[in-house]
């Protein structure tokens, strides 16, 4: 079988772990809708029950919801007092005892109070106040009374009795629901039951990226990558399900599924700056005093001087060895840069010196070779300058030119060292050093405040987003490549 071009280029292009990452995250999405819709769904049950009854028949099982015993009772009262009332006349007996019965059972309702295993009391309280407004009463029982009364049934016509029942009250007894608890006096949930499938198969996908990654990367051990991810561990909790919304938004994000960068920018930019901008001051401060506190209290001269208490990485000793690398870059590329101004140098010198001597004076007064002097002059500053660079760099090529450069290095490094750990010049260097950085500090802190941090975050932003563009073009580029 021959495999096209765009097929092959079509498999170039998937990533099996990037594909996977996105399920990861997809499921994850739908983990946490399932946990708001399961944290929201008591509170709301009212309005799905107006609006979409089919999910309260499929979801009230989950939260253990049962019909409240009284309440339905209640209802079903009525019905079969509607149903005899359609099939009979009003004046019969049967009516007569439904009536009552409805009324023992309102005054009931009213002492027992059934809606405060649901939480309801707000309408139980509202029932109340529809029936004291409807019959203009002051108590809620004498209402209930006069609606299920023979009387008022006749005087409205028990269709208007009946339809003010069906369309005020029984909408708001309706809501009402039993819920059990348990042993530990919270309410029956089943949620758990369709949570521990997602916390089963969150908590294999964590052992299962632990391990890959602790094979494929042995510098960091199994348990710290655990730890690394700790947001993770949120969708293993059976309680503060809420929680998850950080993992979900973590795992969306890293799956590129939706991308957040720009949103986090935005959100973060402020704070950030202004928190960038302290924590730099704070650093900054803070280094500043440790370095002053050093000097001025003498550590930073015995850590210098003392190879005892000053920790070394390595066994080569670095201010020697930046300073045979400085002294080999003078000899060898600094000084035959500088030769014409080395010679106009030695030019000066010797010319100032010749004239304030006494035989320049004599030869002066000889007529024909007053310019005798400067020729001469100007031939033994360039023959010095050029004997100097000839000296200096073969005798650091050599190997007894360098051992002596090397002594003479080591004896002027230990003659300085001397000098530098004389009790009066530590005390004035430590002065003078202690004075630069205070006023290193206060220059940087007065010029900090002149500056505007969102500004500086801004053009930080600026600058990761040209490099982010870059990116994708090569991206862009690689990709058109492999097509073809």
């Amino acid at each position: 079988m021959i495999t096209t071009p765009i097929k092959e280029s079509w498999i170039k292009r998937f990533d099996i772990s990037n594909f996977w990452n996105k399920l990861v995250a997809v499921i994850a999405i739908i983990n946490l809708v399932f946990v708001l819709f399961n944290m929201s769904y008591i509170p709301l049950r009212d309005v799905y029950l107006k609006r979409i009854p089919g999910i309260v028949t499929l979801y009230d099982p989950v939260k253990a919801i049962e019909p409240h015993p009284e309440t339905t009772y209640y209802l079903q009262t009525v019905d079969q007092l509607e149903a005899e009332i359609n099939q009979n006349s009003l004046g019969t007996k049967s009516t007569e005892t439904l009536l009552k019965d409805l009324q023992q059972q309102s005054i009931t309702l009213l002492d027992e109070n059934p809606f405060l295993i649901s939480n309801k009391l707000g309408t139980l309280a509202k029932i109340k106040r529809l029936i004291r407004h409807e019959f203009n009463s002051l108590s809620a029982k004498s209402g209930f009374y006069q609606l299920w009364s023979q009387e008022y049934f006749e005087s409205v016509g028990s269709a208007k009795a009946l339809g003010f029942f069906d369309s005020k009250i029984r909408p708001l007894l309706a809501t009402n629901y039993f819920r059990p608890i348990d042993e530990n006096g919270l309410y029956v949930d089943e949620f758990w039951r369709i949570d521990s499938v997602f916390i089963l198969f969150f908590f294999l996908e964590i052992m299962r990226k632990a391990i890959w990654r602790s094979v494929h990367d042995h510098e960091v051990s199994f348990i710290d990558r655990l730890l690394r991810r700790w947001y993770d561990w949120l969708f293993l909790l059976p309680t503060w399900r809420w929680l998850r919304i950080i993992p979900v938004t973590v795992r969306i994000h890293q799956s590129k599924l939706v991308d957040f960068e720009r949103v986090l920018a935005q959100l973060t930019h402020e704070p950030a700056a202004y928190l960038a901008d302290r924590i730099s001051n704070f650093l900054l401060v803070r280094l500043i005093n440790q370095t002053q506190d050093s000097v001025v209290s003498g550590e930073a001269a015995k850590a210098l001087f003392s190879s005892d208490s000053y920790v070394k990485l390595g066994s080569v000793n670095k201010v020697d060895a930046i300073s045979d690398r400085l002294l080999e870059l003078t000899i060898e590329r600094v000084l035959p840069e500088v030769k014409p101004e080395l010679e106009a140098l030695l030019r000066h010198s010797l010319q100032e010196s010749f004239k304030d001597s006494n035989v320049y004076q004599g030869i002066a007064t000889i007529p024909g070779i007053q310019a005798l002097p400067s020729g001469v002059i100007e031939q033994l500053a360039d023959y010095l300058a050029e004997s100097t660079l000839e000296i200096l760099m073969n005798s650091y090529a050599d190997l007894e030119g360098r051992e002596l450069f090397n002594h003479l290095s080591t004896q002027f490094k230990q003659s300085l060292s001397r000098e530098l750990q004389d009790p009066k010049t530590q005390s004035h260097l430590q002065s003078l050093l202690a004075e630069l950085l205070e006023e290193m500090k206060i220059n940087y802190v007065q010029k900090s405040r002149q500056e505007d941090p969102e500004a500086t975050l801004e053009e930080a932003e600026h600058l990761r987003q040209l490099q982010e563009d870059k990116e994708k073009e090569a991206q862009i580029q690689s990709s058109q490549e492999s097509e073809f």
